[in-house]
């Protein structure tokens, strides 16, 4: 097959999509609406494929249509978008098995791709077991109010991605008509379901929801990467099985984010470790009962190990139509005792009653080793293949996900405990006014504290209602580490960090909950993360983890952890604080001093990366990102917030899950090994980012903090207030109620710049940072060593790349007709015009640096994705723009507002990674 001819199936597939969705929409909303759709479907593609966004045609065309017109064509592109999606990614599984049908190489990203590499650049099997017997893959999935999809339409499109692949099996027209049906069936099912809920998330429903994934794809995918790992280091390097169940280990923040989010409570965490527990429990206990009905073997035929008798012995399953069935019988024991230990640590036991009352295990690794002798003795009697292919799947689940399921992150903004510490100093009468000690008299206070055994608060104190829910949430995760092991919450985040207080008082919180034993010592099972995100912070972050780790009550903290400290960058907030350009480069120089900082105390750093979907708050290719990081940054350890719509599209599906988490284990391994002389501040490459960052943010920042007009500008172009009323996250749009950018959240203001296409955060100050490098330097010496740096610097090349794929799905033609909502025409042409001005240069710089005009061409398939979908996007932006102007000017109609709605879902849908 050619390269151009390898699209035609995706888009047949969208086409088809198309022609059902048609078929629906003109039985259910009649022909007149039908015939409204098509003829603004047609002008759409011929607007863009004659090289136009939006204009004239299709206002026109929509100006006359009815409230219910509107919203019959809004869900019509909306419902067309998903579909689309759900295409391409059928259409990226179908790729991925054909290169591997005809043996055309490892995929980049995957396992085996790795292992490659690593064996070509001649590293040692021993140097690379000695890392994967370390390594630690975290991804940690996180709500935020840009997942604007129901739990119900993400099954329906889940039915519809079977269907397609069902197709491209089928092996005649009749095979082919059936599935058509099925599909035209799902498509009707959509068309009559609401894409918008009624009523907003709460965080407990987000917990519910992001455990759906467990039974979706990651039961499945997490182990089967575990195997995947042995199966081709021994393909490639010929040694022997690793046995290695802990690379991959999944995080949580929902149930556990505290900061700006005052639904999570003490209780909301409590529902989150106990729903996480019962999702666990509830798979193994169906998964130990199911092999205890597949296990039938004879003790006439075979003859198991005497560990197993004794095993079948103990079940106390005394069923005379099991006597000579003992993996039966000791398959039902492992059952009654893990069900037992579920009767212990949860209200209700998901999943088929035991057979008796048997003692429980202590762990759920206790069922694990009981598990381990089934294997052996199926193994002595020739049943080898029967336990690799059903025992061991289910042993290496139980060590995967244990009794917790995944790890949930505790957060808070150190604000609330610099508040919380002091009451509680104040209360018992240790200190009356500890806000407004200096700095080190705050440490000393601390210190002091954690060396004491001595409780600092009293049951007989009265304490403010933010103290006290502050002290409830560290008593209920108390609560879950003695039921469900320190796995269950194994990080405290602080966000907003700046100083070695904050992280002492996070420590001081944990011993008053239990949760950390003081002394002389200290310890504590518990990793206290400090969290720097903004610019100014990131540049302080190397010298305030180096005060800490001189700490020798806090180095007894790290030593009790293995010695290893976390540390987590911000992406979002840094981003919005001072731009792309700035952002990247601050969180570079962070990362190479923070790491200089633990090598020199002894200690080993792993870094959290808090990284959203877009390119404004760190998103992008995974692999090539954690590539381009600094040397040695990733050592052996990653953990990576997975946020917003991207969960889902990482995570839906089996397939899409396994080629994610591969690409973490893989990038990271290779990151781990990679040899080489890291690029640093004083290096010439160095100086020169340190210079471009400077213009950079002065660019950004004269813009969106030093115009005083600017946020009127923003309030008006975007659809910011509007987002804020949508039926998604539990979280608020802003921490404080005020207006100022600096109060606003980096999410929403992310997503707010990609529904008027302008996609400002991800690219603006950067092309009069290259201008004010050639002005310098000559254009002729800039240009030149910028396309050096390009081809040289994997991460500059990460940059540029990043900034392509913005820039590609940055629109000012779209982004001309949402600034005609500002009112202040004067104040609109005057940014307007500065934001087009530096998108030229913008553009052009990069032209000149990658060497190509085409903004994508290191990234054909966002190139078709964007050919594929964008015409559908442009009449849902002339819609909200309509909708826009209707609910400003006071319309109450609630079908204009659920309208409006519905553009921002879909715009979003269409755009994929938004917020």
């Amino acid at each position: 097959m050619q390269d151009s001819d390898k699209d035609i199936p995706v888009g047949d597939d969208i086409r088809l999509l198309g022609r059902l969705l048609g078929d629906v929409v003109r039985d259910q909303a009649g022909t007149a609406t039908y015939e409204l759709i098509e003829r603004v479907r047609q002008l759409a593609v011929a607007e863009r494929r004659d090289g136009n966004g939006p204009h004239a045609q299709l206002a026109a065309e929509l100006s006359h249509a009815s409230i219910d017109d509107h919203l019959h064509v809004i869900r019509a592109f909306a419902w067309i978008s998903l579909l689309a999606n759900t295409a391409e990614d059928v259409h990226h599984e179908r790729r991925r098995r054909f290169h591997r049908s005809v043996g055309s190489g490892h995929q980049e990203g995957s396992i085996a791709a790795a292992f490659e590499h690593l064996h070509a650049a001649g590293v040692s099997a021993g140097r690379v077991v000695q890392v994967l017997r370390e390594l630690r893959v975290s991804p940690v999935l996180t709500a935020h109010p840009t997942e604007v999809r129901r739990k119900t339409v993400l099954d329906s499109l889940g039915r519809v991605a079977d269907h397609l692949a069902a197709r491209g099996r089928a092996v005649d027209e009749f095979d082919r008509a059936e599935v058509d049906e099925q599909l035209r069936l799902e498509i009707l099912s959509l068309w009559q379901t609401a894409i918008l809920r009624l009523s907003k998330l709460r965080v407990r429903d987000e917990v519910l929801e992001s455990l759906r994934y467990y039974e979706t794809s990651l039961f499945e995918v997490v182990p089967e990467v575990h195997r995947t790992i042995d199966r081709e280091f021994q393909r490639r390097f010929g040694t022997q099985s690793l046995g290695l169940n802990d690379v991959v280990s999944m995080g949580s923040w929902i149930g556990g984010d505290r900061d700006g989010n005052p639904f999570v409570t003490g209780e909301v965490l409590q529902f989150a470790t106990s729903a996480q527990a019962r999702v666990a429990l509830g798979r193994h206990l169906t998964a130990v009962h199911g092999l205890s009905v597949q296990l039938s073997m004879s003790s006439r035929l075979v003859r198991p190990t005497p560990a197993l008798l004794a095993l079948a012995e103990a079940s106390a399953d005394s069923s005379p139509f099991r006597a000579d069935e003992p993996y039966r019988r000791a398959l039902r024991g492992v059952h009654a005792r893990l069900h037992a230990l579920a009767c212990r640590v949860l209200d209700t036991v998901p999943g088929p009653p035991a057979h008796a009352e048997l003692e429980p295990y202590e762990s759920v690794g206790a069922a694990a080793a009981d598990l381990d002798i089934v294997i052996k003795s199926l193994r002595s009697h020739g049943a080898a293949s029967l336990a690799d292919a059903h025992v061991v799947p289910v042993r290496r689940s139980i060590e995967v996900f244990g009794g917790h399921l995944c790890g949930l992150d505790v957060r808070q903004n150190s604000a609330v405990h610099d508040a919380v510490i002091a009451e509680l100093f104040e209360v018992a009468g240790t200190h009356a006014s500890y806000l407004a000690l200096a700095e080190a008299d705050r440490v000393e206070l601390l210190v002091a504290e954690l060396r004491s055994a001595r409780p600092l608060r009293s049951p007989w104190a009265t304490y403010s209602e933010r103290t006290v829910g502050e002290l409830e949430v560290l008593d209920r995760m108390a609560d879950a580490v003695r039921l469900h092991g320190p796995q269950i919450v194994p990080h405290y985040v602080i966000s907003k960090a700046e100083s070695v207080s904050d992280v002492l008082e996070v420590a001081v919180l944990l011993k008053e909950a239990g949760l950390l034993v003081p002394g002389v010592h200290p310890t504590t099972t518990i990793d206290i993360a400090p969290l720097f995100e903004t610019i100014e912070d990131l540049h302080r972050a190397p010298a305030t983890l180096a005060a800490l780790l001189d700490l020798p009550v806090y180095r007894s903290l790290v030593a009790a952890r293995g010695d290893w400290q976390e540390v987590m960058i911000g992406y979002s907030d840094s981003n919005k604080d001072g731009g792309y350009l700035t952002s990247t480069w601050s969180l570079y120089r962070a990362q190479l001093e923070l790491v200089r900082v633990a090598h020199e105390a002894g200690a080993r750093l792993r870094l959290f990366h808090g990284r959203g979907g877009t390119v404004g708050r760190g998103g992008g290719p995974a692999y090539q990102a954690i590539l381009a990081q600094p040397i040695g940054s990733v050592d052996s350890a990653l953990r990576i917030t997975e946020q917003g719509e991207m969960v889902a599209a990482k995570y839906s599906e089996p397939a899409s899950a396994r080629r994610n988490l591969e690409t973490l284990v893989a990038a990271t391994l290779e990151a781990s090994l990679h040899r080489g002389v890291p690029v640093g501040v004083d290096d010439h490459y160095g100086q020169v980012m340190v210079a471009l960052s400077a213009d950079a943010m002065a660019a950004y920042r004269g813009l969106v903090y030093d115009d005083p007009q600017f946020v009127e500008f923003f309030r008006a172009i975007t659809p910011i207030g509007e987002i804020a009323r949508l039926n998604v996250g539990s979280r608020p749009a802003s921490r404080t109620a005020s207006n100022r950018i600096e109060d606003l959240r980096a999410i929403p203001w992310i997503f707010g710049w990609s529904q008027c296409r302008l996609s400002l955060p991800a690219w603006y100050g950067v092309g009069t940072a290259f201008d004010r490098l050639a002005s310098s330097a000559g254009t002729a010496e800039a240009t030149a060593v910028l396309t050096q740096m390009h081809r040289a610097w994997p991460f500059f090349r990460s940059i540029m790349a990043n900034m392509g794929m913005v820039l590609a799905k940055t629109d000012l033609e779209i982004g001309r007709h949402y600034a005609q909502l500002v009112e202040d025409v004067a104040l609109r042409d005057r940014v307007f015009e500065t934001i087009a001005a530096e998108h030229a240069r913008t553009v052009a710089w990069h032209a000149a640096i990658t060497g190509s005009a085409d903004l994508l061409a290191d990234n054909p398939a966002l190139a078709r994705s964007i050919a594929n979908r964008f015409p559908y996007l442009d009449p849902l932006h002339v819609m909200q723009i309509e909708m826009l102007r209707r609910y400003r000017a006071g319309d109450a109609e609630d079908l204009v507002s659920r309208a409006l709605e519905l553009t921002i879902n879909a715009i979003a849908t269409g755009l994929r990674n938004s917020g």
